[in-house]
C-alpha cells in the first residue's frame, strides 16, 4: 500500500533521488524546514521503506561494461514449476542487473552487463543457458543508451 506523502516529503526524496549526500542540514534549506522535523521525516520515509538504501552509481562504460543486454528468458513446462529457483539463480550472477518476472511468451526479462559481446557469448553458454529450466534464450544487444535514470516520478496525490 502505497505512504501518504506530502509536499515536503516529496521535495526530500526528489533532492535524495538527485544527491544521496546531501546533508540534513542542506535539505532543510533547500524545503524550508528547520533541521530537526527534516531529519525526523528522513527517518520516518526510512523506517516506512519508502528510503530502501542510499548508495553510490557508477558509470558502467567508465570501469569497463560496455555492452548491455536484454534476454528474455522462457522456461521449459518442468522449470515453471521452479520459478524460485530460476529467480535464485539470477541472483547469483552479478552481470544480471535487473531481474523481472513476466507474463505473456516469456518467463523472464534479465538487464545484463559485460564488458563486450564475447564476455557475454561466454557469459550466455557457460551459465545462463545452464539454469536448470531454461528452455530458450532471446538475448538482445543494446546498440546506444537513450535514457537511463533511477529517479522515480514524484506524483503530485
Amino acid at each position: 500500500m502505497p505512504i501518504s506523502l506530502d509536499a515536503h516529503d516529496r521535495k526530500i526524496l526528489a533532492l535524495l533521488q538527485e544527491e544521496a549526500t546531501l546533508s540534513t542540514a542542506e535539505i532543510a534549506e533547500r524545503i524550508g524546514l528547520s533541521q530537526s522535523p527534516c531529519w525526523r521525516r528522513i527517518q520516518r520515509l526510512k523506517e516506512e521503506g519508502v528510503i530502501r538504501k542510499q548508495v553510490t552509481l557508477l558509470d558502467r562504460k567508465k570501469i569497463g561494461l560496455n555492452t548491455q543486454i536484454f534476454a528474455q528468458v522462457k522456461l521449459n513446462a518442468h522449470g515453471r514449476n521452479h520459478l524460485t529457483d530460476f529467480a535464485q539463480a539470477m541472483e547469483a550472477f552479478p552481470e544480471v542487473l535487473e531481474c523481472h518476472v513476466l507474463m505473456g511468451a516469456v518467463d523472464f526479462m534479465l538487464r545484463i552487463v559485460t564488458e563486450d559481446v564475447e564476455a557475454y557469448e561466454r557469459f550466455f553458454f557457460e551459465r545462463l543457458s545452464q539454469v536448470p529450466g531454461v528452455q530458450e534464450i532471446n538475448s538482445i544487444v543494446a546498440l546506444s543508451e537513450i535514457k537511463s535514470t533511477t529517479t522515480l516520478p514524484l506524483s503530485r496525490g
